[in-house]
């Protein structure tokens, strides 16, 4: 080594210096590693731009440990062995109860055992850099990590940064809640033990699903609604079918009843059951109790004020997910956070129109097909929203009840039909119980929403949402032939009933 060298070797600081004095540089930061962070990762990667994404905890979020996953491979033994017990010949063998160790199992494994190894061997097969800390904006285009250890890493960004870091339950206001140690969607999913008696507070799609996982589990289950009645988002009819289904398995179902107080009893230590003050001061006492209450935005601490913004809120977004209200374009919202359907799959196709958009604006391309239903718009969230509630029986939906089409000034028909009285239905389940409904405008001719509840369902949904997405005229829906039989022939009675002029009054 020459002397030149040996003198420009001692002038250049160290790996370890400078990564703590002089910032690393990428074109795209992603804060969080859930669904939407690792498609919004994915699709920037793909695009040519360095790319890191950022995670304090497990690489695969919420939904993969907490939310969907867990939550449906609890459920799916739960709505197996109802649809067995609607089929002669199955139901007489059928006495013994869920066992309850292997449905505990069984959603261990879908959850990974809370291990983030495989995600990890994801991100790196697809080339995107993880760095694992809390990441908070340390000023435009900076991110500022404070890793496990104790360091620091300071990040900055050539393009964008990507904030999808999700949102988390949000716990009603009541004195002393913390202390109490409630469930939130994150204990219900991963709980090692079933409660003998389990106070669901809400009437959401969690509390809901969770009430059906522990009332057939064999916990004692109370359900306390303030409002008057179940997943008041969806047709009314939704939400009456589910409750009668989970008053007729024994949950408790209390409807215009609200909290009022909470605390836990027990020798001084807080370790005994739960104890909750209803309105008219009567008490109700629960070994565990589930505040399934809402969402709260996990931007309390990811650094907004460094930007002008104010912590804790949701982050209001244009249609390719750029946050508005920052000049120059280069911080992003993706998922939970921008407030726009919280849902992990709409999130992912977030995602991947907000991947989109940061490779064509760092490549200097214009922006293709920019507006409604173009490939940088994320119009499905304002039009074809789909959802499933893995309850028995199942709730599905896609785009705008009847109430709100005629909220938005359009002119709709509604036409319901009995799923029972569809012959296909009737062979998945003895006793069929059912109900759909199509919401058309009756001026352009095409579906703005359908609601599917009963057994099995689920795989209807995305017919639906191809019909509403697509705009599909309801003249060429005829033409789209149901198989027989099954129970999408009930697309053929909802159609013919729209022929015929018939509609069935909506709530």
């Amino acid at each position: 080594m020459s002397a030149s060298d040996e003198q420009r070797r001692d002038r250049e600081p160290r790996p370890d210096e400078a990564a703590a004095d002089r910032p690393e540089e990428y074109d795209v930061i992603v804060l969080g590693a859930g669904p939407v962070g690792e498609n919004v990762a994915d699709r920037t990667s793909a695009a040519g731009l360095a790319t890191v994404i950022v995670e304090s905890e497990l690489v695969g979020g919420e939904c993969s440990y907490w939310a969907c996953m867990p939550s449906k491979a609890l459920l799916r033994p739960v709505t197996a062995r109802a649809d067995a017990r609607r089929v002669p010949g199955v139901r007489e063998r059928l006495t013994a109860p869920l066992e309850v160790s292997a449905v505990l199992a069984h959603r261990d494994a879908y959850a990974s055992h809370w291990h983030d190894d495989g995600q990890v061997d994801w991100l790196k097969s697809a080339g995107i850099d993880l760095v694992r800390g809390r990441g908070r904006l340390d000023g435009p285009r900076r991110v500022t990590v404070d890793l496990p250890d104790g360091g620091r890493r300071q990040l900055t960004a050539r393009h964008a940064v990507a904030v999808c870091t999700g949102s988390r339950a949000a716990l009603p206001p009541l004195p002393g809640v913390d202390r109490v140690r409630p469930w939130t969607s994150r204990e219900a999913t991963s709980s090692r033990t079933v409660p003998r008696r389990l106070a669901v507070v809400g009437g959401g799609v969690v509390a809901v699903e969770m009430a059906t996982v522990y009332r057939a589990l064999g916990a004692a289950v109370t359900v306390l609604v303030r409002g008057s009645g179940l997943l008041d988002r969806m047709e009314p009819f939704a939400g009456e079918l589910v409750a009668r289904s989970l008053t007729e398995a024994g949950v408790d179902l209390r409807t215009g009843t609200s909290v009022t107080g909470v605390r836990r009893t027990g020798d001084g230590d807080g370790s005994g059951p739960v104890v909750l003050t209803l309105d008219g001061g009567d008490e109700l006492e629960a070994d565990e109790v589930l505040f399934a209450t809402g969402r709260a935005p996990r931007t309390e601490d990811i650094g907004l004020e460094t930007i002008g913004l104010s912590p804790g809120r949701w982050l209001e977004v244009d249609d390719s997910c750029r946050v508005t209200q920052v000049p120059d374009g280069w911080l992003y919202a993706v998922g939970d956070v921008n407030h726009r359907a919280l849902l992990t799959h709409q999130g992912k196709y977030q995602a991947r129109i907000a991947g989109a958009a940061i490779g064509a604006r760092a490549h200097g391309t214009p922006p293709p097909d920019a507006g409604p239903w173009g490939a940088l718009s994320a119009t499905a969230d304002h039009a074809a929203v789909p959802q499933v509630v893995f309850t028995d029986p199942e709730a599905a939906s896609v785009g705008l009840t009847a109430a709100r089409a005629r909220e938005s000034g359009r002119r709709v028909r509604v036409v319901d039909q009995d799923m029972g009285q569809v012959a296909g239905a009737g062979l998945y389940a003895e006793g069929y119980r059912g109900r759909a409904r199509i919401v058309v405008d009756e001026d352009r001719g095409h579906l703005l929403g359908a609601t599917f509840v009963g057994p099995g369902i689920g795989e209807l949904l995305h017919s639906a949402t191809v019909a509403v997405a697509g705009e599909v005229p309801l003249d060429r829906l005829w033409h789209a032939v149901p198989a027989y039989p099954t129970i999408s022939e009930v697309w053929l009675r909802l159609l013919e009933k729209y022929r015929d002029g018939a509609a069935e009054p909506a709530e």
